[in-house]
């Protein structure tokens, strides 16, 4: 079994006492996002479980408790999601310098196959053009170099919250381009990417777009990849995890994150809608109960 946490979150900056405390009890409850009376037991028992795959843009605040993990027998990678968009559309991450620094930390103590770059989403706007992409990457490839042996690119999926928060900015600056995943331009700039990221040893793969951009050098690819993880030691039987969209090609994991409960304010985020239930909710965070949010009386 691969324990995802979480798409829907970044536990590693903001959960790391809570998923300790998990890891020592051994389980967590994660209530069903799409009927939350439903509630699942996952085992966080180092037998059951085959890998821990976190996703995070600042990992830093998780890294003290690496070596408890190691010492209870996990193995576990990192999905390190590093761009460098203006904080209008990410108000709350880190410095760039400083994640940079912290990715650069992980991969020496990892490896650099067990810290995956992702660089997503691709939000193509009048601010962040195909110019901006293209730049931008170039930069991050070169501080990256020698850290990391790929990294996953999305185009932003344009869910109606998405679309209602940007629009909420109420900046021309920051109008969606919706046409942008089906423009020559993209192809143009993806294939740029994979040209400088190639130059230096690094992988370009798509995360769960249907369109097939092959031809200009970036071939489909999976986050939680079966095949990486079998280099790496992890064998899974697992096969496509039915639970994602179509074109996503990851093996099946069982997310223990919940949605509205991430604090890094993304506009463009899909997992969290910032209204005043969100804020409540994470008020609600307890780091000794088995959920993320709320306990098991009065969630």
């Amino acid at each position: 079994m691969i324990i995802s946490a979480s798409r829907r979150t970044d536990i590693p900056a903001f959960y790391s006492p809570w998923l300790l405390n998990r890891i020592r009890a051994g389980f967590c409850l994660v209530p069903n996002p799409f009927n939350t009376r439903q509630i699942r037991r996952v085992s966080l028992l180092p037998e059951e479980v085959d890998a821990l795959v976190f996703w995070s843009k600042n990992p830093k605040p998780m890294m003290p408790i690496l070596t408890e993990l190691e010492e209870r027998g996990f193995f576990y990678l990192f999905l390190f999601t590093l761009n460098d968009y203006p904080i209008e559309l990410e108000p709350a991450v880190p410095p760039l310098e400083q994640r940079i620094e912290t990715f650069r930390l992980l991969a020496d103590r990892l490896g650099a196959a067990r810290v995956i770059w992702r660089y997503d989403p691709i939000l193509i706007t009048p601010v962040t053009g195909y110019d901006f992409h293209a730049t931008a990457f170039e930069r991050l490839v070169q501080s990256l170099q020698g850290a990391t042996g790929r990294v996953m690119v999305s185009i932003v999926d344009l869910y109606r919250k998405t679309v209602r928060r940007m629009a909420e900015l109420k900046d021309d600056r920051f109008v969606i381009d919706h046409q942008a995943e089906a423009s020559p331009e993209m192809r143009q700039v993806l294939g740029h990417m994979a040209q400088v990221a190639q130059a230096v040893g690094i992988e370009v793969l798509t995360c769960a777009e249907e369109t097939d951009y092959s031809a200009v050098g970036v071939r489909h690819g999976a986050c939680i990849d079966a095949d990486l993880l079998a280099s790496l030691g992890v064998h899974l039987t697992a096969t496509k995890d039915p639970g994602q969209r179509a074109a996503c090609r990851c093996a099946i994991s069982r997310d223990i994150g919940m949605n509205d409960s991430c604090l890094h304010g993304c506009v463009y985020c899909y997992a969290t809608r910032h209204s005043p239930d969100f804020l409540h909710k994470t008020l609600r965070h307890d780091p000794d109960s088995p959920f993320l949010l709320g306990s098991t009386q009065g969630r």
